[in-house]
């Protein structure tokens, strides 16, 4: 199993937080950039994927109290 020490984990979800804005960027956005028709499925698969990569974005960084 990884084991990551803090400073990792925080480059890691920061490097997450970017895969997402490019995510919806690409899924959402660029519908609107290639001027084709605007698929609802596609902008939810974009949001969707913002969501579960910045959730685990969030779970990398947080901090247990023991």
């Amino acid at each position: 199993m990884l084991v990551l020490n803090g400073g990792q984990r925080e480059l890691l979800a920061d490097k997450l937080l970017d895969a997402a804005n490019l995510a919806v960027a690409a899924l959402f956005f660029g519908q609107f950039v290639t001027g084709t028709s605007f698929s609802f499925p596609v902008a939810l698969l974009g949001a969707a994927v913002w969501c579960l990569l910045s959730g685990l974005a969030i779970m990398l960084t947080g901090r247990r109290t023991p």
